[in-house]
This record gives structure tokens, C-alpha cells and sequence, in this order.
């Protein structure tokens, strides 16, 4: 067979790229450079960004579909380019962002999601510029807390980079891995394509400026902490919990993660979810279900404010499940106590940063 340049453009024509979900011609990533001599082909193919996601898989696809059309005795040669700049490296990321706060749990089930979704909501509605990352990679909760779920975020071009728009509601710019993976399929990835995938979340998204930064931690401690803690400097941590013996002794491990030598990033306090059960036709009654000021008393113990006492209230988990988080009606009374939170959390902060030097990135050892 004789190769020309229109025969090799027609084959590029059936092979799709995922990123933009058009063929490759139609995304003119094909370099004006094809070369044919005999049965060897070489071309230029060009990405978005170096650290494209799509890249091994496009390149085996194009290489693939050569071979099926046009014979496998031709030799194929693919170089790469890419259109954005270089990412920022660790230390220069988000230099716009003036605190970064981690919401975390010791365990799962205390409500960690719910107290910084509602948290970050309280930031924005007393005036704060406020993005919540949703680092919980293998069960993001975030799409349906604030009911975007069916939304996907776009990508934009800035200083010479391809970006990641963040969706925005109730004032509150938001990134979730859940965005991007099917909501019915777990996700089953190795440790470190889900650093990755963070990163990508963290440093190719256009955050631009903030006030605060909430990022909503997978419960327990992971590669995912690491990460965070190897990638940005963390102003300081908030540790939700129950009153529960079980759930306190879960926290105590949350704090000491963050409080190890080696890590050193402040706690900036307590959050005592599931404090009590009123219900409303005894309005006066208070039932301790899960126990009486655990959190109050760990808060005490380990010399760091306790923050919050939120009570189960049925409401909280029905606007979690409904996309309209307490935070975002004004009226509520559920709704006041994340503004009394998100209150105290300004305090502490303003403290910390006032009598403490800022937080230093983890550095890696090999």
C-alpha cells in the first residue's frame, strides 16, 4: 500500500479523543508535520497539558487503528506536544488563597461531609470567597450535598494553561472527583492514581482568589492525607466526632496525625456532631445518645477549642440528601449553628495566624 498524508488524516478521523470526545482531527491535536518515507509514518500529536490523562491511552489508540487500517508493517513514530504551560511546582500552588482549612474524621459516619459542606456554605454567607475540595476520592459525597450531580465542570484557558472551572453554588466554588467518575461503579484505583487524580483537582483548577479553603478528607488517615499535607500547606485541621467512646478514640488519632512532629499543622479545633436528640414536640429535652460532652471533655484533654455542639437534627441530614445543605436557609435554626461555627473557625484562625508562623509543606523523603 502507498501511504500518504490524507491517508494517514482519514485514519486519525476515527480514533475519538476522551477530553474532548471528538475525533482527533476535529480537536486539531494533528501537527502540520507528517512524514512518510516507504512503510515508516511519523507525526506530531498535541496534548492539552503534559499530564493529560488521556495521553498513554490516545497515543495506543492512534497507533492501533494505523495498524488495523492501513497494515501492521508499517512502522509508526508519535512524538508529543502540549498547548499549556508547565504546572506550578509544590510551594507555588493556589497563591491566591489565604487559608486552607482540612475538615477531617477519625473514622467514617460522624458527619465529617456534612459539618464542612455546611461550614463552607456559613464562610460564604457571612461575606468569605470559599472553595471546598471534596478529597475524598473513593466516596465523594460532595455533588449530591449541594445536588449538582448531573453537572459537570468545564475547562478554561488561563496563562497558558488548560484549567479546570469549578461548579459554584451558595457562593461556594466546588471540585469533586465525583464529577468525573460514574456515581453507580466504584472506583477502583491503586494509591497512587488517586494522588494523582487530587493533584489535578488541587493544582489544575482555577481557584483564583480565596478566603478560605475547605477540603472535606476521607475519614481515617491515607495515602489522601499525605498527599495533601506533601502538596499544600494546611493553616490548620477541624476534627469532627460524636460523643462516642469509639468515635473519640478515632479523633485522638486525627489530632495526632496532624500534630506529629513531622507533619506539625495545628488543630484548630473540635466539632462535636450528634451531640444530643431533641425532638420537636419536647422541645426542653435533651437525649445523649451517643454519650454526654465526649468531644467537649477530648476538646479539654488535648488543649484545642472545642468549636461546636450540633444536635441530630432530621432536617440536617434531609437538606444534605436534597442538595440545600442547612447553611444555605437562612431561617433555620440548624442553619444558625453552622453560622455560629463557621464564626468560631474565623476566630481561631485569626488567632493561629496571628501567634503562630504559617504551615510548612511535608517534604518528601526518597
Amino acid at each position: 500500500m502507498t501511504l500518504y498524508p490524507k491517508l494517514i488524516t482519514d485514519v486519525l478521523k476515527q480514533v475519538i479523543y476522551p477530553g474532548t470526545k471528538k475525533s482527533i482531527i476535529e480537536s486539531e491535536m494533528l501537527a502540520d508535520d507528517v512524514r512518510i518515507d516507504g512503510q515508516k509514518v511519523s507525526f506530531t500529536l498535541i496534548f492539552p497539558r503534559e499530564t493529560d490523562p488521556f495521553l498513554k491511552s490516545t497515543l495506543k489508540a492512534v497507533e492501533a487503528q494505523l495498524h488495523y487500517s492501513l497494515g501492521k508493517d508499517i512502522e509508526v513514530s508519535i512524538n508529543t506536544e502540549f498547548r499549556s504551560a508547565p504546572r506550578p511546582e509544590v510551594g507555588k500552588l493556589l497563591p491566591e488563597v489565604k487559608n486552607i482549612i482540612a475538615v477531617s474524621s477519625g473514622k467514617g459516619g460522624v458527619g465529617k461531609s456534612t459539618v464542612a459542606a455546611n461550614l463552607a456554605i456559613a464562610l460564604a454567607r457571612l461575606g468569605y470567597k470559599v472553595g471546598l475540595l471534596d478529597t475524598d476520592i473513593f466516596g465523594p459525597s460532595m455533588p449530591k450535598m449541594f445536588g449538582v450531580e448531573t453537572e459537570r465542570p468545564y475547562a478554561v484557558e488561563k496563562n497558558g494553561r488548560q484549567l479546570i472551572e469549578p461548579l459554584e453554588k451558595y457562593g461556594v466554588k466546588l471540585l469533586s472527583i465525583g464529577f468525573f467518575v460514574n456515581p453507580d461503579t466504584a472506583t477502583l484505583w491503586r494509591g497512587s492514581m488517586a494522588s494523582n487524580a487530587l493533584k489535578q483537582l488541587i493544582a489544575d483548577a482555577d481557584w483564583g482568589e480565596l478566603d478560605y479553603f475547605i477540603l472535606d478528607t476521607p475519614p481515617g488517615t491515607s495515602d489522601i492525607h499525605l498527599t495533601l499535607l506533601q502538596t499544600l500547606a494546611i493553616t490548620g485541621a477541624v476534627i469532627v466526632s460524636t460523643p462516642q467512646a469509639v468515635a473519640l478514640a478515632d479523633a485522638r488519632k486525627g489530632v495526632d496525625m496532624y500534630r506529629n512532629e513531622k507533619v506539625n499543622v495545628p488543630i484548630l479545633g473540635l466539632v462535636e456532631n450528634m451531640a444530643w436528640f431533641t425532638p420537636a414536640e419536647l422541645p426542653e429535652n435533651k437525649y445523649y445518645i451517643f454519650g454526654q460532652n465526649g468531644c467537649k471533655n477530648l476538646a479539654k484533654e488535648l488543649d484545642c477549642p472545642l468549636l461546636a455542639q450540633i444536635p441530630i437534627v432530621q432536617s440536617i441530614r434531609e437538606s444534605g440528601d436534597n442538595g440545600q445543605p442547612s447553611a444555605a436557609q437562612v431561617d433555620s435554626v440548624s442553619g444558625q449553628a453552622f453560622i455560629n461555627l463557621a464564626q468560631a473557625v474565623i476566630t481561631v484562625v485569626n488567632r493561629r495566624n496571628k501567634e503562630k508562623a504559617p504551615t510548612k509543606i511535608v517534604e518528601i523523603k526518597k
